[in-house]
């Protein structure tokens, strides 16, 4: 076959896979559920919950499960707007939840935040842990065992610091658990804040393949695809699967703890409520950076599987073929329509979850998606990263293998 035409084939197919993505999103979320995303940034200091069982919908939840709830919220450095970030969790309009805020050490800057919400929220069940653990090889992980030490409640949730949320989250993340059979409940993300380039390729990823792929894999091929951003499920769950000790050593503990729970015969929900990534000043270097770690980590968990978000990436595709073809009329014109489908399934779907990019900025969705394109083949090239200040090798399922600090 024509090598043209192989790469016809191959955009082609990257297209109608953003085109199920994107109707996946619209059959997985609520109508009307997604707040604006001007509205999620406004001074949440300044929001009160509505009075009153609601949900994302703004009807009386019919649900009436409402368990105590631990929020296990592990904290390093200062993330964008953490105080932002941090505070929406404490205008939540629910019956009754804690939130524990988890540190290595007493230096840490977020700790004055944590302090400063702490303060202004004296009547709501707010903890502060400050414990250095060396249990496990992930950090996160040594910070949610801190955090889960300390916790009151038979129901967790983890939730990183940069999520941003509104007040109906905690009911909505909930329900499903009403289900005796489900054993893990996980949200779609969505992007916002964008200030920088970084920033705004980021959301832009995070608003189209991230949030389309994980809709298509729970919404029709029924995948269990955990987002470690946000999960809720019970203690008693998680013991059943080993507790955090199980994870103690992967650098995506939130993916194997989907797999465990679906291993116990337990349902892996994705909640129709989407939640918020705050991505304001993120720079060209920690983009690149940021996804070159989730390639890798990705390789090694999916082996095989990998291939398909290289081919469901069509505007690289088509850009291939100007590399491996040569520039011709027919090669730029492939380019170009791949580019314009892409450009306008984004915008589609940014339209259908609120997203305050406008139609400028979906215009390099087509420089994202060669980036996105380019750091597809890290993996095979580098198996190694660095997270907070130490060095690991990435094997298979994810399991990390220190390596002497070194530059990498």
């Amino acid at each position: 076959m024509n090598l043209f035409f192989i790469f016809v084939v191959l955009a082609s197919i990257g297209v109608i896979a953003r085109l199920m993505q994107n109707l996946a999103v619209r059959a997985s979320i609520l109508k009307n559920s997604i707040v604006p995303e001007a509205d999620i940034l406004t001074d949440t200091s300044k929001q009160t919950p509505r009075s009153g069982a609601t949900s994302a919908s703004g009807k009386p939840s019919p649900n009436g499960f409402y368990p105590p709830l631990s929020i296990l919220k592990p904290l390093k450095g200062l993330d964008e707007d953490l105080f932002g970030n941090l505070i929406s969790f404490c205008n939540q309009d629910y019956p009754n939840y804690e939130i524990i805020f988890a540190l290595e050490e007493a230096t840490d800057p977020a700790l004055t935040v944590a302090h400063k919400i702490k303060k202004i929220y004296p009547h709501k069940k707010i903890s502060i842990v400050i414990k250095k653990k060396d249990y496990a090889l992930n950090p996160k992980v040594n910070n949610l065992i801190a955090a889960y030490e300390a916790s009151q409640f038979p129901y967790i949730l983890i939730s990183d610091s940069d999520v941003r949320v509104d007040h109906n989250y905690l009911r909505e993340i909930t329900r499903p658990l009403k289900d005796p059979r489900v054993g893990v409940v996980s949200n779609l993300i969505r992007g916002v804040g964008s200030r920088t380039l970084g920033s705004l390729l980021e959301n832009l990823h995070l608003n189209s393949f991230v949030i389309g792929n994980v809709a298509l894999l729970t919404w029709l091929f029924k995948m269990p695809v955990i987002v470690g951003k946000s999960l809720v499920m019970s203690k008693v769950a998680l013991e059943a699967i080993g507790g955090f000790a199980a994870v103690k050593d992967v650098l995506a503990e939130d993916y194997i703890i989907g797999l465990l729970m679906r291993d116990k015969g337990k349902d892996v929900i994705t909640s129709s409520y989407v939640v918020n990534a705050v991505n304001k000043h993120r720079t060209m270097s920690q983009f690149c950076q940021r996804h070159s770690r989730w390639g890798k980590m990705r390789w090694k968990m999916v082996g095989i599987r990998y291939i398909s978000e290289l081919i469901s990436n069509a505007v690289f595709m088509a850009c291939l073929s100007l590399v491996l073809v040569g520039p011709s009329a027919r090669t730029i014109a492939l380019v170009a329509a791949a580019s314009l489908l892409t450009v306008m399934g984004d915008y589609w779907l940014g339209r259908q979850i609120r997203s305050a990019h406008h139609l400028g900025h979906y215009l390099l969705t087509p420089l994202k998606d060669i980036f996105i394109g380019y750091m597809w083949f890290v993996p095979f090239f580098n198996q190694r990263v660095k997270w907070r200040r130490h060095t690991y090798k990435i094997t298979k399922g994810s399991y990390l293998v220190p390596l002497p600090d070194e530059k990498i």
